[in-house]
C-alpha cells in the first residue's frame, strides 16, 4: 500500500471530511487548521478570523486505490470555489477554498485540475476560481478538537454546510489526466 496525504479546505470542515471519508481508497481523515500565524489555535480563535487559518481536512489515501486526481475532482465539485472566504452562510477567511500540496506532482495536478474546472465553469457562465493552491512545506497542520473529528458520524443530522457551483468536473478530460 502506498499512503499519501492531501490537504483540502472547502468551507466548514465537517461536510468535507464526510465526503472524503466515504471515498474508496481513503484510509483516514481528520479535520484541523492550516495556513495561519497562531500556533496551536483553538476553534474559537480560528472562528474570529484573526489567526489566518482555514478549516482543513487532511486526507490519507492509498494511491494504488484512489488517485489524487479523483480527490481533486471531489474537492472542486463539493463546494463553490468561486466564492471568496465564504461557503453558503459561512463567511470568513477560515472558510476559504484552499489546497495545500505535499509534492511537486500534487502541485502540478492541482493547478492543471483548476484550469480544467475553470474552463467548465466559464462555459457555464460562472466566475473565476479563487481557491488558493499552495505548497504545504513549512506549513503546520493543527489537529482540531476531538469533538470536530468525524463530527457528522457522531451527529448524522448535523450541519453539512456545503453548496456547489453546480457544474460537474469534466470526466472525459479528468480520465485522460489521471492516466
Amino acid at each position: 500500500m502506498t499512503t499519501s496525504t492531501a490537504y483540502f479546505a472547502t468551507g466548514c470542515f465537517w461536510g468535507a471530511e464526510r465526503r472524503f471519508w466515504n471515498l474508496t481508497g481513503v484510509i483516514n481523515t481528520s479535520v484541523g487548521y492550516m495556513g495561519g500565524t497562531t500556533q496551536n489555535p483553538s476553534y474559537e480563535e480560528v472562528c474570529t478570523g484573526r489567526t489566518g487559518h482555514a478549516e482543513m481536512v487532511q486526507v490519507d489515501f492509498d494511491a494504488s486505490v484512489i488517485s489524487y486526481q479523483r480527490l481533486l475532482e471531489e474537492f472542486w465539485t463539493m463546494h463553490d470555489p468561486t466564492t471568496l472566504n465564504a461557503q453558503g452562510g459561512d463567511i470568513g477567511t477560515q472558510y476559504r477554498s484552499s489546497i495545500y500540496t505535499t509534492s511537486g506532482e500534487q502541485l502540478a495536478q492541482a493547478l492543471a485540475s483548476r484550469d480544467i474546472y475553470q474552463r467548465a465553469l466559464t462555459e457555464s457562465g460562472i466566475g473565476e476560481i479563487v481557491s488558493e493552491i499552495l505548497d504545504s512545506a513549512g506549513v503546520t497542520y493543527y489537529l482540531a478538537e476531538e469533538y470536530h473529528q468525524k463530527y457528522l458520524a457522531k451527529n448524522p443530522n448535523g450541519y453539512d454546510c456545503h453548496s456547489s457551483a453546480g457544474v460537474a468536473y469534466p470526466k472525459s478530460i479528468s480520465e485522460s489526466v489521471a492516466k
